[in-house]
């Protein structure tokens, strides 16, 4: 069996999950819709679950929309806003390094006559206040800024860009799925607009997420049917995954202080031997604000996918990007705007852990890292000693 070090692209289920779930799927198989005794079983289950949501962020169970993952969650937040708002401005404001479903839909909302700036990031993948506030315009309605980068694992300031939206009276929108289970995401301490979450990242079964909607918040639903969701979300809730998220949040609640502690070890180990021991080896991302299970790097001479199936033959599963936009050739859009050159994104490698990963995993990563390197190295006529 490989070690698996690609937890960002997709995390195995929790069994304390799977046994959780099981039940809704043969016994309380209930339509929380349904009016009948097996149909209210399921609603009381299903509000259950929303307020043992909430309570992971600190939020009110009114506040929590289920949705079927992060991608549906941010189309609503952001297209969803956009269209409610629009006669009090036209102009949205995201990251250069946003995840690439929120670059679609500002793709999208320009072809509806939206105007969407893009806010550039320093060499370490940090957006600042001042690059925000250059942007923002008479116009701009909605800012859109993830909480940590899902691949070079920077985490951003997120508590001064609240006061600034606030400052501001501009409605702040966060994709905070590279954030969950790792930082303690508090709407309460940071009081957000809109929050996207990810079953699948805290342990969850994959197909289920949750937009976090401040009360006062006003969004258009962008699937329209039979009302549930308070109207914002048509469509039968998927009970069995949604309680099944409920479970995830409920264990990385009680096990996130331990878990990140661990983390933080597995990753500045990485850090350290990797750079010490691999020439013109280099970090990307910021070397002490980011993710506890990220350690990203690249690598002189070598192609990151060569790498990547280098490791493959040896067992070892790991990333050279974003799975999100796997299907393309083009370098990650996250290396470039952090000013890296083309030559230099593709020679980047993406190493995430998470609850099942253990010391021994690191310790193998480790002990064949440099040899892998070393040898893709021969065969380059890209990679010139000193």
């Amino acid at each position: 069996m490989s070690i698996y070090l690609d937890y960002q692209s997709a995390k195995p289920v929790d069994p304390r999950v799977i046994q959780a779930m099981q039940p809704y799927y043969y016994e309380r198989f209930g339509n929380p819709s349904s009016l009948h005794a097996i149909g209210d079983h399921a609603t009381e289950a299903l509000e259950n679950a929303r307020g043992i949501i909430a309570d992971f962020i600190n939020a009110q169970a009114k506040e929590i929309i289920f949705t079927s993952g992060a991608t549906e969650a941010n189309n609503l937040a952001i297209i969803g806003y956009a269209m409610r708002n629009r006669k009090k401005g036209n102009h949205i404001i995201i990251s250069e390094i946003e995840h690439i479903s929120i670059h679609n839909i500002s793709k999208f909302l320009e072809k509806n006559g939206f105007i969407v700036s893009k806010v550039p990031v320093n060499q370490y993948g940090e957006v600042t206040l001042q690059k925000i506030i250059d942007r923002i315009t008479k116009n701009t309605i909605l800012i859109s800024i993830g909480w940590a980068n899902n691949e070079i694992g920077t985490i951003q300031r997120m508590a001064d860009i609240i006061d600034l939206c606030r400052e501001k009276n501009i409605v702040l929108h966060s994709d905070a799925v590279a954030a969950q289970g790792l930082l303690k995401l508090d709407v309460g301490q940071n009081p957000i607009d809109m929050l996207t979450l990810s079953s699948n990242d805290i342990y969850g079964p994959s197909g289920v997420g949750i937009l976090y909607l401040k009360n006062d918040t006003r969004i258009n639903p962008i699937i329209i049917g039979g009302g549930q969701e308070n109207g914002l979300r048509s469509g039968t809730e998927n009970l069995p995954g949604i309680i099944g998220m409920a479970k995830a949040a409920e264990i990385t609640k009680v096990e996130m202080t331990e878990e990140t502690e661990r983390f933080l070890k597995y990753r500045d180990r990485l850090i350290k031997e990797t750079l010490d021991n691999i020439p013109k080896s280099y970090l990307n991302g910021h070397p002490s604000r980011r993710l506890p299970n990220n350690a990203h790097f690249r690598f002189s001479g070598i192609e990151g996918e060569s790498l990547l199936l280098s490791l493959k033959d040896k067992g070892i599963d790991v990333s050279t990007g974003s799975a999100c936009s796997s299907k393309t050739l083009e370098p990650s859009h996250t290396l470039i705007a952090t000013g890296l050159l083309h030559e230099e994104a593709h020679g980047s490698l993406e190493i995430t852990y998470g609850r099942f990963t253990t010391e021994k995993d690191i310790d193998t990563l480790l002990d064949v890292l440099p040899g892998v390197v070393n040898n893709l190295r021969k065969l380059s006529p890209l990679y010139k000693e000193e």
